[in-house]
């Protein structure tokens, strides 16, 4: 079997003249560069006619996770991470321990009372 020179093969069906360049019209855009405390830079790209109130100040930096801001010099930092906190310690910043008392004695009164005890 001899081999042809079948110029379509391994090419789409209506894909078009090989090489072509203009492959329709690019808007207009900005270059925004973005950094982290580790000296790691993000570019973003945004339609050149956005306002700028627009363009966010932070984001989180692909590469390290950490908050990447516009300063260069001045990147913003981790914010401090607050421990853990149970179910209980959130309830006891929002009550005293009189409070607490007064409902618990509510609830254990009403149990037995549905039990009858």
């Amino acid at each position: 079997m001899a081999t042809g020179g079948n110029a379509i093969r391994g090419t789409r069906v209506g894909a078009g003249p090989m090489g072509e360049q203009d492959h329709g019209y690019h808007a207009d855009r900005v270059a925004v560069s973005y950094w982290d405390a580790l000296g790691n830079e993000t570019v973003r790209y945004f339609a050149a006619g956005i306002p700028d109130e627009e363009i966010p100040e932070t984001i989180d930096s692909p590469h390290s996770g950490l908050p990447a801001g516009r300063d260069k010099d001045n990147p913003p930092q981790l914010a401090k991470a607050e421990p853990y906190k149970t179910h209980l310690a959130y309830v006891k910043e929002r009550r005293t321990e009189e409070e607490a008392d007064a409902l618990l004695d509510d609830a254990l009164k009403s149990l037995r009372e549905r039990r009858g005890l």
